[in-house]
């Protein structure tokens, strides 16, 4: 089986780089780079908000982020309290349904939903949760669960998500997590001297880029210059790299709302009163809209590419508007690099190859008798079926998996939005430094879902 490239660039849809003469970024999880330590400091701060403000237990104070519990892209039911990783057709996947942290049986899932299969009347119930403070998020709502389980309270599944939800706002909205980071950068950000040589390339072939963030300016300021400060020359500013700087844009409505753009002065730290109708390089603008922003620019949707972290926010609206899209998932990286792992390819190829057997055998079995021996032998091969799903899961994460994949091998529901709303995906922007401006990033012709999957090969059933 051939193996894929961790910093690889994968097609959904076929896309001429050529085409494209306009590059736009969001900031957080896409330009900027962070370490393991920002998801503890995001979960602690929304912690003390609950207990300070929203009045939680003070043993509340005792909970610690563990990194070894969430993925990306799982589900909360705001009416049952579980929270589920969930398969490309809205299946629960079994072995990934917790009730606080107690992963649910078979059983208590069949008698929790009377199937596994979420219909479009449970829909509405679920939230998802994709975005970079996905993992603290979904880790406070398990513990908090857990914790009033274990203290036999009463509580209101919805009520603990919109709390958790409303503290992690107000982590962002408050600006607490920002000054965190700038407090200690050393501590959260990550140094990227690529990432210049990758923007300056794109400058050099006469790409046009813009930034396009929520976060506030003094937030991106702080943060671009630790990490460019190494690669920068002393009287260079990172500003000079893009044509348009907007903060604070409030996506996802800056795609469907008509909201002015504001003038941002960075020296006052305020927002001027003059109308804006121009953009210009050596200034920042706060909220706007996309309409405003294309009838100014002139830049043509099919001209576009945006790079984002946050599938709905970053990248639903852009394809609505025309761009195309670059969905930047760091995990992407570290799964490739475990699916190619000889460990992992020997329990996938076993996985696929009892699979493949145990169906002939019971396509041989229908509407006849089958002896012991047969039936033991039915059995024993399940088994080994069983063993090799969950050491692959386990080489991902013990609670939930791969991010991309469900135990069985088929794509999860975060794949399918991957599928759904990103043209192209890579774990980082500066993988594109890789590949010429003018390379064409084609769907490879043998591709089911998501191209970085490698999918075990036929003919090793013919042996």
């Amino acid at each position: 089986m051939p193996k894929a490239n961790p910093k690889g660039i994968y097609a959904n849809k076929n896309l001429r780089l050529d085409n494209i003469k306009v590059y736009g970024f969001d900031y957080d999880y896409t330009l900027a780079h962070y370490s393991s330590n920002l998801q503890t400091l995001i979960y602690d701060l929304a912690k003390q908000h609950l207990v300070n403000e929203f009045k939680y237990p003070e043993s509340c104070m005792e909970f610690k982020y563990d990194p070894s519990f969430p993925i990306r892209g799982l589900y909360y039911d705001k009416v049952k309290g579980c929270l589920m990783k969930l398969d490309f057709f809205g299946s629960i996947e079994p072995g990934s349904c917790y009730f606080g942290r107690r992963k649910l049986s078979h059983e208590e899932i069949d008698e929790i939903y009377g199937t596994r299969h979420i219909g479009r009347d449970q829909a509405g119930k679920l939230v998802c949760l994709m975005d970079f403070f996905c993992f603290s998020e979904a880790c406070l709502i398990a513990d908090i669960v857990q914790h009033f389980v274990d203290a036999k309270l009463e509580f209101d599944a919805g009520y603990i998500y919109e709390d958790v939800n409303r503290a992690i706002q107000h982590v962002h909205k408050s600006h607490s997590v920002h000054k965190g980071i700038l407090s200690d950068p050393q501590k959260y950000l990550v140094k990227n001297g690529q990432l210049l040589s990758f923007l300056r390339k794109l400058k050099d072939k006469g790409k046009k880029l813009f930034l396009l963030t929520n976060s506030p300016f003094f937030f991106v300021d702080g943060g671009m210059r630790f990490m460019l400060e190494d690669s920068l020359a002393q009287q260079d500013s990172w500003r000079e790299l893009f044509d348009v700087v907007i903060a604070k844009a409030k996506k996802p409505d800056f795609y469907t709302s008509e909201h002015p753009f504001r003038c941002y002065d960075v020296e006052k730290d305020t927002l001027e009163f003059s109308k804006v109708d121009s953009l210009l390089p050596d200034k920042v603008y706060y909220h706007g809209c996309l309409k405003t922003f294309l009838q100014i620019t002139k830049w043509k949707g099919p001209e576009v590419i945006y790079f984002g972290d946050h599938l709905f926010s970053d990248l639903r609206g852009p394809s609505k508007a025309g761009w195309h899209t670059a969905a930047i998932i760091h995990e992407l990286e570290n799964e490739i690099s475990i699916q190619n792992d000889d460990s992992y390819r020997f329990e996938q190829a076993k996985f696929h190859i009892i699979q493949e057997l145990l169906g002939k055998l019971h396509a041989k079995v229908v509407n006849c008798q089958i002896s012991e021996a047969y039936k033991s032998l039915l059995w024993e091969l399940n088994d080994e079926r069983q063993k090799a799903r969950y050491t692959m899961k386990e080489m991902f994460n013990r609670s939930f998996g791969a991010t991309f994949l469900t135990d069985s091998g088929q794509e999860s529901a975060f794949a399918y939005h991957i599928h759904q709303y990103a043209d192209v995906y890579t774990s980082k922007p500066e993988n594109f430094f890789f590949y010429l401006p003018e390379a064409w990033l084609h769907v490879p012709y043998d591709i089911k879902i998501l191209p970085h999957h490698v999918k075990v090969s036929s003919d090793l059933f013919k042996t």
